[in-house]
């Protein structure tokens, strides 16, 4: 084997967290690094850049895995759409953009269950190191990050001021910063876009980090399985078109491949269930129970309104000359709503008195979509609202495991939505929250007909068999490769494999619970703090030797 296949470190997907990690780890030009990513720039990284073109990507195999869950009850035997980025930025480049940390409540239950290192107060400093932001607090936010955050605008579309209100006269009041003190209140998202720009992990890590002679990228390489002796990774066999290659890790394998891909390649390699592994033909290497399990998502029923006012909503401006005028407005001066996230403004509380903070969201789009051909596209047809509604911390748990040893084959995605009380109270409780939003003045004189669920639809059970029938994720799949010491737990506080020297995991699968918004922010930070503790561990090594 050639000196070119030889690195100090690898690092499995270039995602949310994988950009991060390669590139930290080559700041100092110290480390020789490899990074695999399965998709390419290709044909998306012209849509990736416009934040608008998030509806270009969402259903596009050029650079999205287009998984789909197994049928299950929880979604009256539909298979769900379940996309996830296949690009350099993985889903951050093909996302809608929110920026949310979650509360700090999710980081200290963390560190509760054992999670040493990973309460609020420890990770506080890593998301400020991350950011550039110009509001909030000094004592919150970062001001000098590589990753850019922009509050949208509440100016840009005056429906959002009615909502704004109509919020305030439920009891809601506006909360100039969730990722601040707390996350109560209703809010103008805050985004990962910059001067009309997406700000993924790929732009604002990953391009500079592109220019350091010990970075080197190989894309269009599909990991085909870690290289174990004996319970020590050595390196990665991967794919390339046909060609099957190997490159070895002098010190860490870090598996950043994300919730879907991570427990996918591990199993590939013989770490996990022993008798699943068996019944595939793997040999088993190292048993691990928990790889695959764990698996939660934010489940989401869209609640659709009629706005009868002109001019106030998306749909208004995604048809003839004031389409070319927002196209214009982009091109010349990369502002409009095609340089805005979908999500531009969204509102947490609590469904019931007694909880300290929220436990569930409505966030809410400024217009109504449609499936056209393979696109989610602003409905040409309708005018409205769209409000994506979902409990902040489902206790619902499924799994992911590969069907087959041919790395080529997607897993089983099982969800197992709604098979708790609490997710079915919880959710029944948000959706009525967004009617009575829409209810309330300013909204109400606007408003028309509730186009889905439909007003005749009241009771619990009519309200729970729609969502069965129609809901989707929200794109937030974490925790199939969870963090800590139980047995269930397949990676340490360190992000160290269990078992497994010199394999780390970093992505969304170590979660142990789901965080209270959006992945994408904490999915950074777990990156950034994969990458510290990397070189913490390797700087060490170099002393003691």
């Amino acid at each position: 084997m050639s000196n070119d296949a030889v690195y100090d470190f690898i690092v499995v997907g270039a995602g949310s967290a994988g950009a991060v990690v390669a590139s930290r780890l080559t700041e100092n030009g110290v480390y020789k690094v490899l990074l695999l990513e399965a998709g390419t720039e290709g044909s998306g990284f012209l849509w990736s850049r416009v934040p608008v073109g998030v509806a270009k990507m969402i259903d596009n195999p050029a650079v999205n895995w287009c998984y789909t869950s197994e049928p299950d009850e929880g979604s009256a035997g539909r298979r769900i759409e379940v996309p996830r980025g296949k690009m350099l930025g993985g889903s951050s480049s093909i996302n809608g953009m929110v920026f949310i940390r979650g509360q700090a409540q999710d980081y200290d239950h963390w560190a509760q269950l054992g999670n040493r290192g990973w309460s609020y107060q420890d990770v506080l400093p890593i998301f400020k190191k991350m950011e550039r932001f110009d509001g909030g607090s000094d004592k919150y936010r970062g001001r000098e990050g590589i990753l850019r955050v922009t509050h949208t605008p509440r100016h840009k579309v005056p429906l959002l001021e009615k909502i704004i209100a109509a919020a305030e006269n439920v009891g809601l009041p506006y909360n100039e910063d969730q990722n601040g003190e707390t996350q109560e209140g209703i809010s103008m998202s805050q985004v990962t876009i910059a001067k009309g720009r997406r700000q993924s992990t790929a732009f604002c890590y990953l391009d500079p980090a592109r220019r350091r002679r010990n970075l080197t990228v190989a894309q269009g390489a599909l990991a085909q399985s870690l290289i174990l002796e004996g319970r020590r990774c050595v390196g990665v066999r991967y794919s390339v078109g046909r060609l099957v290659k190997e490159a070895r890790a002098l010190r860490e394998v870090i598996v950043c491949g994300g919730s879907i891909n991570s427990p996918k390649l591990l199993e590939l390699s013989g770490i996990g269930q022993a008798d699943l592994l068996r019944s595939l033909d793997i040999q088993p290497v190292h048993e691990l129970r928990g790889v695959g399990e764990n698996l939660r998502d934010h489940y989401s029923p869209r609640v659709k309104f009629a706005i009868r006012e002109k001019n106030l909503t998306f749909n208004d401006n995604a048809r003839g000359w004031r389409l070319a005028r927002e196209a214009v407005k982009y091109a010349l001066f990369r502002d409009g709503f095609l340089a805005s996230t979908s999500v531009p403004i969204r509102m947490y509380f609590r469904t019931r008195p007694g909880l300290e903070t929220p436990d569930a969201t409505v966030s809410i789009l400024p217009f109504i979509y449609e499936m056209i051909g393979r696109e989610r596209l602003v409905s040409p047809r309708l005018k409205g609202i769209t409000m994506n509604v979902n409990v902040l911390r489902p206790e619902s748990t499924g799994s992911i495991h590969i069907k087959s040893k041919d790395p080529a084959e997607p897993p089983a995605i099982r969800f197992n939505f709604l098979s708790t009380e609490h997710d079915r109270a919880g959710l029944l409780a948000a959706i009525r929250k967004g009617r009575e939003l829409m209810a309330a003045s300013p909204l109400k004189e606007i408003t028309g007909e509730e186009i889905s669920p439909g007003a005749a639809l009241r009771s619990d059970d009519e309200l729970l068999d729609w969502v069965r029938r129609t809901a989707e994720t929200t794109y937030h799949p974490v925790g199939t490769c969870k963090m800590g010491s139980d047995p269930m737990a397949v990676v340490d506080s360190e992000l160290r494999v269990h078992g497994i020297v010199n394999l780390r995991i970093a992505d969304a699968s170590i979660m142990p619970t789901l965080t209270s918004g959006n992945t994408n922010a904490p999915s950074i930070m777990i990156g950034e703090k994969c990458a510290g503790m990397v070189l913490a561990a390797a700087n060490q090594s170099k002393q003691a030797a």
